[in-house]
């Protein structure tokens, strides 16, 4: 059997876990029995400086890509307007969705995609501070902004960042079974396998949207990381701002306090895993910042109203 060749494309400004989450996803596969030949493709075959100011090596330039592409992976950059303007970056997707059994675009990766016209009448997904964007500069094309990520046709496209690392283990359980995208998941320590149609943030994307961009960027620092330490003096620090102003304005955007907040994110982290995975409740408590089994077990009786081990047992996924 052949290698399925996935030719990542890299240019200036690219967002970095972007290219780095699905590269890692796809070589945990190897790891795991699959054969995947990742390449990285530049215009000119040199170095680019990613969003980040870190620089990846490019393996080939985009015209000595193979005629053969088992998968073509197109991320995005944070200013996807200048995304969108790189002719050389938008002939080149073009010109390669052609020859790509499937593309997936990741993250803003959904701009060049729109801009070369491959998503013209499809449904399409994003990062949801960027859906209004994609809608209003492209028509044509049909835009879930809620979605982890979204399939139409061989056309796969995921929401921010993160996301990418899902559809890429959902990639990866097409080819070779829900067995090796667990292993891989749990190689990367992340929620395995939520499916594409979840929400990219259920607890954010709840009944109430926040308009205030530091309440989002509060939201999304804590969402990124459930197992972290976010108590009110740092989540404040980290906007500028005061713990009784930032604790005011949290409440009043979205009808809840910070650590409320807090505690249904690491609820629905500790959901993910116990769904996905056999781990013992006690690490899952530790993995998603609870520290003990006890404290896990008292927040999902005072929120859900059953114990992590009943949840388990009642509601693990279909997909084991």
């Amino acid at each position: 059997m052949s290698r399925h060749l996935v030719v990542v494309l890299a240019f200036d400004g690219v967002q970095l876990l972007d290219v780095a989450g699905p590269v890692d996803a796809l070589t945990s596969a190897n790891e795991q029995g699959a054969d995947y030949q990742v390449v990285i493709a530049s215009a000119d075959g040199k170095p680019v400086t990613t969003s980040a100011g870190v620089r990846i090596a490019a393996d080939i330039t985009f015209d000595e890509v193979p005629a053969h592409i088992g998968t073509m992976i197109v991320p995005g950059r944070p200013d996807w307007q200048r995304a969108v303007s790189d002719r050389a970056l938008v002939d080149a997707v073009r010109t390669l969705a052609q020859r790509s059994k499937r593309v997936a675009g990741v993250c803003a990766g959904a701009f060049p995609l729109a801009e070369s016209g491959l998503l013209d009448g499809r449904r399409a997904a994003t990062h949801w501070q960027l859906a209004e964007d994609l809608e209003r500069r492209y028509p044509k094309i049909i835009v879930e902004p809620d979605p982890l990520f979204v399939r139409d046709g061989n056309i796969v496209t995921s929401a921010g960042i993160t996301a990418g690392i899902d559809l890429t283990v959902a990639l990866i359980e097409d080819d070779h079974g829900a067995d090796l995208a667990r292993a891989v998941a749990r190689q990367l320590v992340v929620f395995m396998a939520r499916p594409g149609g979840q929400s990219q943030f259920s607890a954010r994307l709840g009944p109430r949207n926040p308009r205030s961009a530091v309440v989002r960027q509060v939201m999304d620092a804590i969402v990124a990381d459930p197992s972290g330490s976010h108590r009110l003096p740092e989540l404040a620090a980290g906007v500028n701002m005061s713990g009784r102003h930032l604790a005011r304005l949290f409440t009043a955007e979205i009808g809840r306090t910070p650590a409320e907040y807090v505690d249904t994110v690491r609820v629905e982290a500790a959901r993910a895993l116990l769904e996905s995975g056999t781990d013992p409740v006690d690490l899952i408590a530790r993995r998603v910042g609870l520290g003990s089994a006890e404290t896990l077990r008292r927040l999902f009786l005072r929120t859900l109203s059953v114990t992590p081990t009943a949840y388990r047992a009642r509601f693990r996924t279909s997909q084991r």
